[in-house]
């Protein structure tokens, strides 16, 4: 079976760690993970299935998906510098300017053009800040599924 890409947005806040842990917290209480769905709908908006957590933490609903993964942000758990699994990795300046022609993009300009999702290996995930009026307002994490 091959990997399925996931995405979301949310609000920025300083510290990217901050805003990955609390989007983890905020999709596995809606149970937007395998194996309570198969594959999440993307993209997550506030109309979107929320069956509730069949487990009892995340690690739970690491441990139940197994190598499948829960084919959602759950999978990964923290920002690095560098891509390695399990982690989301912010996009280099010289690919957004690549692909934006900015470094600075907005949330519109990033759905419009989710080319950077082709760099992405299985299990690891991508932070692209989104700005508005030229501040930071939000983020994008995106990734692929383990399988």
């Amino acid at each position: 079976m091959g990997a399925h890409p996931y995405w979301y947005v949310t609000k920025y806040t300083p510290d990217p760690q901050v805003a990955l842990d609390a989007l983890r917290q905020r999709e596995f209480r809606a149970g937007r993970y395998n194996p309570v769905m198969w594959m999440p709908p993307f993209p997550v908006g506030p109309n979107s299935p929320a069956p509730g957590a069949r487990h009892r933490t995340i690690d739970d609903a690491i441990r139940a998906a197994d190598a499948d993964g829960t084919r959602s942000i759950l999978d990964l758990d923290h920002v690095s510098d560098e891509p390695e699994p399990e982690a989301v990795t912010p996009l280099d300046e010289e690919f957004l300017e690549e692909l934006y022609g900015t470094t600075r993009p907005t949330r519109q300009q990033v759905l419009d053009n989710m080319d950077f999702l082709e760099e992405v290996e299985r299990g690891q995930g991508i932070l692209i800040t989104l700005y508005r009026d030229d501040r930071p307002d939000e983020y994008l994490f995106a990734g692929y599924s383990f399988d």
